[in-house]
């Protein structure tokens, strides 16, 4: 049997040369049987051709791909560097078994180094603290004394702040329920009640709370923030049969800085009213017109527009008109491009960046609110591509606001993504199980989001910001411990 190659060699001609004849065949039934040349051909001729090439195909074999056994798949392996930073729990030195009965005979010169990745378990572990007592030797009158008993965790009892924070985490960043966690606790080595644990991340909200005060005052105080909202079902205790209604998670957030969750049992206007009460600013969100709204009622906020939410519906409208809805988003994609130049460049001083807006997205957005409002007026309006002009014409005056302000994005993806792991997280939870829990949950997510955004190990810093807190006897400035704060931050 011929080596893999050269069948491998012998396929790819045999196919090259079928679909060749297969395209000359379908040229000459075209020019026969179709209108226009024919007519100026000899169709005797043309139909002599075709004969002849049909018989020619026919005698080719049928054309499959031709398999052969290959040597059995190699699994990849990661480099070693990958596991540079693992600790060695255990070192296994293998010595010959020739060296084992006679070690007086041989000399060590060297040796091989590799390894194998294993996995410990997770597993509950105790901290004993001990306090010895002591009197005076030489006046025992004294009464006894003792250390003073350690400043505890932010729950009191026996958690520690490890375990709280793994709790709180194991919910919120691994989407585990309570009750799972309850089961999976056994196997850690002691059951772990779900009350106690509901009990610990209420404590861990409360003491958390002040940071995240910090946070929206730091947000609020800013020039510029993205706004978001999410629904979230609760479990309300006042619904009959104990069914669920519908709250809400706003967000508000901006590039390179925090994210900051806030929970309402509505979505009306005056949510955003108290959410953003105080701000003077950019403010950028989708087309919900809670932002505009809130815009108008207060001087000195000017809302900016969400480029993505635009590109999106014209995206969605590519099945049904692929050539004008692909010029589109060619247009966009265009300013993009832009500012990713810009970004590369570290251009990012406000004034220059509005100014290069100014001039550098003048002529195509010149040309895609032309080409849009031609496109509008052909398109059907329930259409895909009339729903995607109609949102681009009416959202026109807030996504060229972008050219007076440098310090804006071009979306909101940046806040829409701060929102996913909270959508992830209702899928295992399914819904919050109160709606005083809901408070709870926007803090916690605010903390842990956060320090996901700004490249912080989420565990670690909950651990110590819940150790440190107990024990801080100034709480007035708590900033030194926001996640936006440098020292938790994984070496680069």
């Amino acid at each position: 049997m011929p080596p893999p190659e050269q069948l491998a060699q012998e396929y790819l001609r045999l196919k090259t040369e079928v679909e060749a004849l297969r395209a000359q065949v379908d040229w000459l039934k075209k020019q026969l049987f179709g209108g226009g040349k024919s007519e100026r051909q000899d169709s005797a001729q043309l139909a002599l051709q075709l004969g002849e090439l049909e018989q020619k195909l026919a005698a080719y074999p049928p054309v499959q791909k031709i398999s052969y056994e290959r040597s059995a798949p190699v699994a990849r392996v990661l480099p070693a560097e990958n596991f540079a930073d693992l600790p060695v729990k255990e070192t296994i030195e293998l010595i010959p078994a020739e060296v084992q009965a006679e070690p007086e005979a041989y000399e060590r010169i060297g040796e091989e180094r590799s390894f194998e990745i294993d996995v410990v378990p997770p597993q509950l572990v105790k901290r004993e603290i001990v306090r010895p007592k002591y009197r005076h030797k030489a006046d025992r009158s004294r009464p006894p004394v003792v250390a003073p008993a350690p400043v505890r965790a932010v729950a009191g009892g026996y958690a520690s702040a490890g375990l709280l924070a793994w709790v709180t985490l194991s919910k919120y960043v691994d989407h585990q329920p309570l009750y799972r966690q309850e089961q999976m606790s056994e196997r850690m080595g002691a059951r772990l009640s779900r009350q106690s644990m509901a009990d610990w991340i209420a404590r861990v909200a409360d003491w958390l709370q002040p940071l995240y005060r910090q946070m929206h005052r730091e947000l609020i105080t800013g020039d510029y923030v993205q706004c978001d909202e999410t629904p979230i079902r609760c479990n309300d205790p006042d619904e009959k049969n104990g069914g669920t209604t519908q709250g809400w998670l706003w967000v508000i957030s901006r590039p390179g800085g925090d994210v900051v969750f806030d929970w309402r049992l509505s979505r009306r206007h005056g949510e955003a009213t108290s959410l953003l009460a105080g701000f003077r600013g950019v403010l950028q969100s989708d087309a919900y017109p809670a932002y505009a709204n809130f815009a108008r009622e207060h001087e000195g906020v000017a809302v900016v527009g969400c480029w993505a939410h635009a590109r999106r519906r014209f995206h969605e409208a590519l099945k049904e008109a692929p050539k004008p809805a692909g010029f589109v988003l060619r247009q966009i994609g265009q300013l993009y491009h832009l500012e990713k130049i810009w970004d590369e460049a570290g251009w990012t001083d406000p004034v220059q960046r509005a100014e290069l807006r100014q001039r550098d997205f003048a002529r195509p957005l010149a040309l895609l609110h032309k080409v849009t409002k031609h496109l509008a007026g052909r398109a059907r309006p329930r259409s895909l591509m009339g729903q995607a002009c109609h949102y681009l014409l009416a959202q026109w005056p807030v996504l060229t606001a972008h050219l007076r302000f440098g310090q804006t994005r071009l979306d909101t993806n940046l806040v829409e993504n701060s929102i996913r792991p909270t959508k992830l997280g209702a899928k295992n939870w399914l819904f919050i199980g109160h709606p005083d829990a809901g408070d709870r949950s926007a803090i916690i997510y605010s903390l842990v989001i956060s320090c996901k955004r700004h490249g912080i190990e989420p565990l670690a810093y909950l651990r110590d910001v819940l150790t440190r807190l107990p024990t801080m006897t100034n709480q007035d400035d708590l900033r030194p411990l926001l996640p936006s704060q440098s020292q938790w931050r994984r070496p680069a």
